[in-house]
């Protein structure tokens, strides 16, 4: 029996995928938009593809020919996407569009934003509630452009249903910015020892790619004006997320806690202060319940990880991850680690 007729946006993303297959095993038919050309190898029987640059005058509109009973966006930022598809509601029965923790603010106006000023990494309450605080709208930055994104969707909230997903810390396999290559490479690479930063409590919730995708399946079923957390149901700590990827490879390592920031042992989860996502909402309003846990996911991320990186440069496997963290943290920086650990001459 046939759920309706689903647009997916973005769909040869990682989110993508993962929503697509979860979707059509829900009984959903499929169109599969992106702007690639090439049909991804994984794509389930029947899903048809679209090829679609959003950001082309007319495109989307001609792509969504007569609708859809749900539209499922991974790649809307900001109010001209916004506009682009409450432009379309009256060919869209509701929408399901990814967001991002990154809209929050702690009481002190302090966001991602401001992390790199002194004293700049927010404070958020532990669980960050949905009704938190956010930055304000606008184009500078990922977290602002988000928060320009939902105020416009939600402010004609009454005719047209969209229920927005803040995503955490997204993990599992085709992520371009995949932050347990910190982990595995090193593991790889034969390296004993895991320097981690701030005594290695740092808390970055993390959000599996396949929970993502099961939230959206199960909004694409309620529509409704909406904005819930999406994350998975543990938020580990560097330390624990270090020692499941270890047990995922087969390998045992020592770690070495720096208490505070360091020169060394800053990692992509490396946070000053707790960053935990509140789930009761989505559990309360959809009857979310997670499908898998972080370090239940882990074989398969490493082992796609692994996959990539084989015989080949990470900056060659990764150029996103090379391009995001590169300016402001040199990830495998072995020879500052080695100089740090073995101390003066």
């Amino acid at each position: 029996m046939t759920t309706g007729n689903a647009f997916v946006l973005g769909a040869t993303g990682q989110i993508g995928r993962a929503a697509v297959r979860a979707l059509v095993a829900d009984g959903w038919e499929v169109r599969a938009a992106s702007r690639g050309t090439a049909r991804d190898e994984d794509m389930p029987d029947g899903v048809r593809t679209v090829h679609v640059d959003r950001d082309s005058e007319g495109a989307l509109a001609a792509a969504l020919g007569d609708g859809c009973d749900v539209l499922v966006d991974m790649v809307a930022y900001g109010q001209d996407h916004a506009r682009q598809l409450t432009a379309l509601a009256d060919r869209i029965g509701s929408a399901v569009v990814i967001s991002s923790g990154a809209v929050y603010e702690d009481a002190d106006g302090r966001s991602f934003d401001t992390q790199g000023e002194p004293d700049g990494f927010p404070r958020y309450p532990v669980p960050i509630p949905e009704d938190q605080r956010t930055v304000a709208p606008g184009p500078a930055t990922y977290g602002t452009r988000k928060v320009a994104l939902e105020r416009h969707l939600l402010a004609v909230a009454g005719t047209f249903p969209v229920t927005l997903l803040r995503a955490g810390a997204i993990h599992g396999p085709h992520c371009r910015t995949p932050r347990e290559l910190f982990f595995v490479k090193r593991a790889l690479d034969g390296r004993p020892v895991r320097v981690l930063a701030h005594g290695g409590r740092s808390r970055f919730h993390p959000t599996h790619v396949s929970n993502l995708a099961e939230m959206i399946r199960l909004a694409a079923r309620q529509p409704a004006a909406r904005v819930l957390n999406a994350a998975d149901p543990q938020a580990p700590t560097v330390a624990e997320i270090s020692a499941a990827v270890d047990q995922a490879m087969g390998v045992r390592s020592e770690l070495v806690l720096v208490e505070g920031p360091a020169q060394v042992g800053n990692t992509p989860w490396g946070v000053d202060h707790p960053v935990v996502y509140d789930m009761s909402a989505a559990e309360r309003e959809l009857g979310y319940r997670p499908v898998t846990g972080y370090a239940e996911s882990l074989p398969r991320t490493v082992e796609w990880l692994t996959a990539q990186l084989r015989g080949r440069d990470w900056r060659e496997a990764f150029p996103a991850m090379a391009k995001a963290y590169d300016p402001h943290l040199d990830l495998f920086d072995y020879a500052a680690e080695d100089a740090w650990l073995n101390g003066p001459a």
